[in-house]
């Protein structure tokens, strides 16, 4: 997929008969291999739900670190912009994606925003909030936060935020190997809740335009 700044890589998880398109990149540090990202991939298309996972030009050039914002920005509405879903479409990632989804959901005209690991600000500076870019998504917003997640905690978020919370989850929503709930648990509340909301709050608004 070509955009302003090289050629991005789409990995497309495609339903058989889809009610909704997920368009999902991943954060600085990572890539679309992600266990979060590739679990909804894996779940959502049974269900009706395409997901297509985004991975960012820097990522395809073999680079560790991602670039500015501004950056990550222009290849998501190059590569969203190209798509044009015939079903109601969800922008989102995680962490670093995240926020590049909740900046672009309204250019992208998307009908909601999947926000996995939201930065709310970074570690031990909860003074640096990124929370005006997740409230001016302006489109249903859903958080999926770990519990320990050190850029920003569950209770950390208003409580007007849409927030699913993973239990002992850190930033990448892995849960200690010992913990309450099993790995496998911990991503069945991310594929439960994201499902649950796609329905209610992105279809059925949707259906009631």
């Amino acid at each position: 997929m070509p955009t302003p700044h090289g050629d991005a890589r789409l990995e497309v998880h495609r339903a058989a008969d889809p009610s909704a398109t997920l368009l999902l990149t991943h954060g600085a540090g990572g890539g679309i291999d992600a266990p979060d990202l590739q679990a909804l991939a894996a779940d959502l298309p049974r269900f009706g739900i395409t997901v297509e996972l985004l991975e960012m030009p820097w990522r395809v050039a073999g680079k560790k670190l991602a670039p500015r914002p501004a950056v990550l920005d222009d290849c998501l509405l190059a590569v969203g912009r190209a798509l044009r879903p015939r079903t109601p479409r969800v922008v989102g990632g995680r962490s670093a994606g995240a926020r590049a989804a909740a900046r672009c959901a309204q250019a992208l005209r998307a009908d909601g925003c999947l926000a996995l690991a939201f930065p709310l600000h970074p570690p031990g500076k909860p003074e640096r909030s990124r929370l005006a870019e997740l409230e001016g998504a302006g489109v249903p917003t859903l958080v999926v936060q770990g519990e320990r997640d050190p850029f920003g905690r569950p209770e950390e978020f208003p409580d007007d935020v849409d927030l699913t919370v993973v239990p002992l989850g850190d930033h990448a929503l892995r849960v200690p190997k010992r913990g309450e709930i099993s790995q496998e648990d911990a991503f069945g509340i991310l594929v439960e809740a994201t499902l649950e909301w796609v329905v209610r709050d992105v279809m059925g608004n949707r259906t009631g335009r």
